[in-house]
């Protein structure tokens, strides 16, 4: 009980900053001291989580909230992706 108690604290603590650091990513406009590849790693995790969870078959509080998680690390890379096409049309101006 205490590890499922544990990994859900987890994921709730992770799914509370991702939107923090969306927010600055849009408004920053720019991927500086930003790593696509952390962003590519922790989606991995995530989907690993997932799939130890079906694996598994425990689907307690903890699966759920991986994928809002997903989503917003999505969503992170595809803010990546603009903010660096953003850079490069303002390079060439």
């Amino acid at each position: 009980m205490l590890p499922n108690v544990l990994e859900t604290l987890m994921i709730v603590s992770f799914g509370i900053s991702w939107p923090i650091n969306l927010v600055k990513a849009f408004h920053s406009r720019s991927t500086g001291g930003k790593s696509i590849l952390f962003d590519y790693l922790i989606l991995f995790g995530y989907l690993c989580g997932v799939a130890s969870k079906i694996l598994s078959h425990t689907f307690h509080l903890a699966f759920y909230f991986y994928f809002p998680n997903i989503l917003m690390v999505t969503c992170d890379i595809i803010l990546f992706y603009r903010n660096r096409k953003l850079e490069r049309e303002n390079a060439g101006k």
